[in-house]
């Protein structure tokens, strides 16, 4: 299947699907000699996994990884990086009465039409599960950007109508939905256990800050860098818009209060706002880059639905399983990872640029 593969010079391919033996993904473009130790993914990993809270799906997955190749006497040797998890905590059974019904929201639909064979378990390939080799790679990613002294981190900003009023680095991982604010995750937690009562689910919107990126990355005109983080973010599944510095509040503004104007700080170039969020004509400036994106309300509902059936005949559906009420929490590592892999690819086809 194309379209399975990310990224020019480092470049991943990840495989497998929600109810298959196993899932993972390889890594190739990996620089050599660098320290790199299953703990560093599995890390990652934790942090994705279901089953952490009363706020996500009770499959329990430890998600454990394991390094096939590319590694040797703990340091990365340049050849590819092969990344395996096993699927452990399967249940197909639940999905035997859908097999022949087209889930609202989810690819049942698009994949038959497509490739006329789809994996009706779990949605196969189209799961969120696949993520797990996103997340793996994207560990990867960050020890690369690491070693370059660029940080990426990810956070809750809004579930529903309940908005993180500040910003507390520090609260993200105390809470089970990863918001920066302590008050207004108390809330989210609560309205997502709300909506889990009653069939539903919700969406919301997550916040991704890159800092430490050197000014130069980015490839005009078609590879851009802000349009390489675009594509990167709309391939997660449950995202449907991204937001790039003030987004689609530039569109009520002046040019005089939307350019970021220029200063000497110290020896250093800079810009008194961020608007543009750290890349301009597609090339990182050195601020911050800061993103966000929106994440649609977990498809998977125990409500009624209408949809139709395999031979186009009218029906409903009711979707027993276990689903996530809302996955803006869980789709923080994968964001994370997919902005370590734009960074790491586009640091590393910088090195080509010019004659140092």
């Amino acid at each position: 299947m194309p379209g399975n593969s990310f990224g020019e010079i480092f470049r991943i391919t990840t495989w497998g699907e929600s109810h298959g033996k196993a899932i993972g993904v390889v890594i190739d473009g990996c620089p050599a000699g660098f320290p790199l130790y299953k703990e560093d993914i599995q890390r990652e990993l934790d942090r994705r996994k279901p089953g952490q809270s009363e706020v996500t799906s009770p499959r329990k997955e430890s998600d454990e990884v394991e390094i096939l190749s590319g590694v040797f006497e703990g340091k990365t040797t340049g050849a590819p990086i092969s990344l395996i998890v096993e699927n452990k905590d399967v249940d197909s059974s639940i999905y035997e009465d859908l097999r022949d019904l087209f889930r609202p929201g989810h690819a049942d639909y698009t994949y038959q039409r497509k490739y006329g064979i789809r994996d009706y378990r779990g949605g196969g390939r189209s799961s969120a599960r696949e993520t797990v080799g996103r997340v793996s790679a994207g560990a990867v990613a960050k020890k690369v950007l690491g070693l370059n002294n660029i940080t990426i981190i990810g956070y809750t900003l809004q579930i529903g109508n309940i908005k993180a009023e500040k910003i507390d680095l520090g609260e993200i991982e105390k809470n089970e939905v990863r918001c920066p604010d302590r008050n207004a995750a108390e809330e989210m937690i609560k309205r997502i256990l709300k909506v889990k009562r009653s069939g539903d689910s919700i969406g919301g919107i997550v916040e991704v800050v890159a800092r430490g990126v050197p000014p130069g990355l980015g490839e005009p005109v078609f590879d851009k860098l802000d349009g390489d983080i675009g594509k990167a973010m709309m391939s997660i599944g449950a995202v449907k818009g991204i937001e790039i510095g003030a987004g689609f509040g530039v569109a009520s503004m002046i040019g005089s209060k939307n350019n970021d104007e220029f200063y000497n700080n110290k020896g250093v170039i800079a810009t008194r706002t961020n608007n543009a969020g750290g890349i301009l004509g597609g090339i990182s400036t050195g601020e911050e880059i800061k993103i966000r994106i929106a994440v649609k309300p977990t498809p998977s509902i125990a409500k009624t639905q209408g949809t139709v059936n395999i031979k186009g005949d009218d029906s409903t559906i009711v979707i027993h399983g276990r689903h996530d009420a809302c996955i803006c929490h869980r789709i923080i590592p994968v964001a994370e990872a997919m902005m370590a892999l734009v960074l790491t690819d586009h640091l590393l086809r910088n090195r080509l640029a010019k004659i140092s």
